[in-house]
């Protein structure tokens, strides 16, 4: 029993550069975001049969080594050199698209290694979330390298109001999902309490 418990606990870890990384569990806020994530978009490609959609509890074994725990991940159906093992929780090949929801612990590696090696492997689409700033950071894979997207703000209606009328218009309200030919989220439906249709 108490070897279960161990190996359950210790199983929580990353591979980053041949180094073992411990994976913290996740604050309410940080797990709320991820979990929106996952629904919203889940439904989408639910729906319309495009492929699988899972959150951090599964280990992905890149090509390259390394070993992480995506906060969101997204398998297209075509993308078919990906295998999924349920039974050992894995999944080994690469993700069309993986976002990465910061915590104060992980950010600087979300920002830093962790894209590279994202990059490197061939992920298709990053997202990058800060809860605290409500902001969603995207990048697309050109040509073997990660390209800024786009950085897209849950807005307050008091922010808005403060903006120059110009600024204003060209603010975005929805964060476009480029590897499902451009489905739209509503920000506020990620960072909100609720999901609004």
């Amino acid at each position: 029993m108490a070897t279960e418990i161990f190996r359950e606990v210790d199983d929580d870890y990353e591979i980053i550069g041949g180094k073992k990384f411990m994976a913290p569990s996740a604050d309410s806020w940080h797990n709320n975001t991820a979990g929106k994530l996952y629904l919203l978009i889940g439904m989408y490609v639910a729906t319309n049969k495009l492929g699988l959609v899972f959150t951090d509890s599964l280990d992905v074994h890149f090509p390259d080594g390394n070993i992480f725990k995506p906060d969101f991940m997204f398998i297209s159906a075509a993308n078919s050199k990906t295998v999924v093992d349920n039974k050992h929780r894995t999944i080994y090949g690469v993700p069309d698209m993986v976002a990465e929801v910061f915590s104060r612990s992980t950010m600087k590696r979300d920002m830093g290694i962790k894209k590279d090696i994202y990059e490197r492997n061939g992920v298709k689409e990053y997202w990058m979330i800060d809860p605290w700033r409500e902001t969603v950071e995207v990048y697309l894979l050109r040509d073997g390298k990660f390209e800024f997207s786009g950085l897209y703000q849950n807005w307050t209606e008091d922010e808005l109001l403060r903006l120059p009328e110009d600024e204003r218009a060209q603010v975005e309200f929805e964060v476009p999902v480029n590897v499902l030919d451009g489905f739209k989220v509503k920000i506020k439906n990620i960072f909100g309490w609720y999901i609004e249709l």
